[in-house]
């Protein structure tokens, strides 16, 4: 199946992942799309050695990070992208107590990777 397009329709997603080695064969990428509740976080985390590419649908994520000293946070809107890199701890809000925050992510490995953790931490240069 590698010598041709594969088209996902929306109505055909597998959860919330469009592409990936079990959708369509995919060998180093997964992708799909996510979508937060009003008023929600996801727990600490991060995608082990994967990159993690993010663009806002709709809504108004912040992504929150620690740079060594204090929690950083970065929010976003609509159009925006985020670059998530391998193994940084790091987690998603959705402050809005009205509005989900839809996300489509794309990440290098075939399938997503999510290990949480309970706290952020700073992920020491190599």
């Amino acid at each position: 199946m590698t010598n041709r397009v594969h088209h996902v329709r929306a109505g055909e997603l597998d959860g919330n992942t469009a592409i990936s080695g079990g959708t369509v064969g995919s060998r180093k990428l997964w992708m799909g799309m996510v979508e937060n509740p009003p008023g929600s976080a996801t727990d600490n985390h991060h995608h082990g050695d994967s990159e993690a590419g993010v663009f806002v649908v709709s809504g108004h994520p912040v992504f929150v990070y620690h740079d060594g000293t204090k929690e950083v946070r970065l929010p976003g809107g609509p159009g925006d992208f985020f670059l998530v890199p391998p193994n940084v701890p790091h987690r998603e809000e959705n402050p809005d107590p009205n509005e989900p925050v839809v996300v489509v992510i794309a990440r290098t490995t075939q399938e997503p990777i999510k290990v949480s953790l309970p706290e952020l931490y700073r992920l020491e240069a190599s």
